[in-house]
């Protein structure tokens, strides 16, 4: 049935409702528990003092979020103030010779963060991808660049070559780690463009301005060859109507972001809570479920302000980044769960799509979605918890593949076939709100532990059953059919500018 059905408003009206209701009974119980655990020993190391007068401590167990304002604040914004500034007054002058600027602006930074023997790694690195690129054969490309990649995520390799890097600093592991990385997966991309070009090969510059661009080097995104090599050549930088009025938009809503997580981090201390099992069996079901939803949704804030920071300086060289990730409340789909974007359409276009082709094969998807969550997997450096990660993502895509086809054979075909549209929907949506747990569930396990997402696995469907495992599934029902009605939304709204673009 088609996604511009719709439903009663009176009965969208009481979804939103019994939500609302839901999401507070959830929040309630998680307030009251970081209230009551403040001081508790256990949670000594992930709760600092915080705001004395306002009695809260604050919860700092992301490494990450407590680095980029601590630590690394002050290098992002020297760093990247450099960029835009000496990228501008470039943009003014000789707008044709950008990409230069912007390489060797990017060189000298990590020449002066890294030092030389990272910089002369990273380089031999592209100078080895870059000759593979000439033979011009997709599976030396991939054969080599696994092989690259692999030299910084598995051992003895990965000690051995940040074993050169002498010095020691509190960001020297995440810069290390972080440039090699998305250097190789951009030399990768870099060299499979180049195996499609029909006449010659890209040069050795056009590799280096692409891999050296800032903003992108140690943090990502990752942006394909094809399309940064085409924004970055352009010459007539215009921009579009309202265009820098929307960066300043999103400037201003990525630094409220910042500020409603650090005062969200004040009041509930989803992170240090699932740290300590005993207490989290003191919990209901229900503030379970929000802490385990809640740490996805964090993970989804945090890549968004990341990338959203990157992408703003991105758009104002007149470059169009990968947007960033769709926000797990609007998720009910395994195929559209990501939480770095542009990882995601990296691996659509030269893994996932490129063997899975249309996707409706049984076979091709899985061996398209096994061959992606391998690549994935040496992306994250192989380990136990993330071999778990991907085999049950794995299934998951597969899985979804499986149900719908088997609804679309005799007679199941017919009896949707006589059901009224907004019944279809009702049905759907059902199983989408058991997916959408699956998600859930299935994600924890790498952002959190493994042990907290069997406890609450176990909660859930087991020792919460019948009450709260179906009280949960219906007001996730209600979720998902919100989600529904927005995407009915923008459908008729994109209708509406496609059809307005052609008259």
């Amino acid at each position: 049935m088609g996604v511009k059905t719709m439903l009663p408003s009176y009965e969208l009206g009481f979804y939103a409702l019994a939500v609302t209701c839901a999401v507070v009974y959830s929040g309630s119980g998680i307030f009251e528990a970081s209230r009551d655990s403040m001081n508790r020993k256990a949670f000594r190391d992930g709760i600092k003092p915080g705001w004395h007068y306002f009695g809260r401590k604050m919860d700092v167990a992301d490494f990450e979020w407590v680095m980029w304002f601590t630590s690394f604040r002050n290098v992002i914004i020297f760093a990247l103030s450099g960029h835009v500034l000496f990228g501008k007054i470039c943009s003014m002058t000789v707008p044709q010779h950008r990409a230069v600027v912007y390489m060797l602006y990017g060189i000298l930074a990590v020449l002066g963060s890294m030092g030389l023997v990272y910089l002369m790694i990273i380089l031999s690195h592209c100078l080895v991808l870059y000759s593979v690129a000439l033979a011009k054969q997709k599976w030396l490309c991939y054969a080599a660049g696994l092989c690259c990649l692999a030299s910084f995520k598995v051992e003895p390799f990965s000690s051995w070559q940040s074993g050169f890097v002498t010095g020691a600093f509190d960001l020297q592991d995440v810069l290390f780690y972080g440039g090699s990385g998305f250097t190789i997966m951009r030399c990768m991309s870099f060299a499979l463009e180049s195996s499609e070009r029909k006449e010659g090969i890209y040069s050795i510059f056009d590799l280096l301005k692409y891999n050296f661009y800032l903003p992108f080097f140690f943090f990502g995104p990752v942006m394909t060859f094809d399309q940064f090599h085409a924004q970055v050549s352009t010459r007539e930088l215009r921009r579009k109507d309202d265009e820098m009025r929307n960066i300043r938009i999103h400037a201003l809503l990525h630094l409220g972001a910042i500020i409603a997580v650090d005062i969200f981090f004040h009041f509930f201390y989803i992170l240090t809570l699932p740290s300590d099992l005993k207490f989290m069996n003191r919990l209901s079901d229900w503030s379970l479920a929000g802490l385990a939803y809640s740490n996805l949704v964090y993970d989804w804030v945090k890549a968004a302000v990341m990338f959203g920071v990157i992408n703003t300086i991105a758009r104002l060289d007149h470059l169009d980044p990968p947007q960033p990730p769709k926000c797990i409340t609007m998720l009910y789909v395994f195929a559209e769960t990501h939480f770095d974007r542009g990882i995601n359409d990296w691996l659509c276009k030269y893994v996932y799509d490129h063997i899975g082709e249309n996707h409706d094969n049984i076979m091709k998807e899985l061996v398209a979605t096994i061959a992606t969550f391998a690549v994935t997997t040496l992306w994250l450096g192989p380990c136990e918890i993330v071999y778990i990660w991907s085999v049950f993502n794995c299934f998951g895509l597969n899985f979804e593949l499986w149900v719908q086809k088997f609804f679309q054979q005799e007679p199941f075909a017919k009896l949707e076939a006589k059901m009224s549209a907004a019944m279809s929907r009702r049905i759907r949506a059902v199983f989408g709100a058991a997916n959408f747990w699956a998600i859930v569930l299935y994600n924890i396990l790498a952002l959190n532990s493994l042990e907290f997402a069997l406890l609450v696995t176990k909660r859930l469907l087991l020792t919460g059953f019948p009450v709260s495992t179906l009280s949960i599934w219906f007001i996730t029902y209600c979720g998902v059919q919100l989600i529904k009605e927005r995407e009915r939304i923008l459908a008729i709204e994109e209708e509406k500018y496609d059809k307005a673009k052609v008259e």
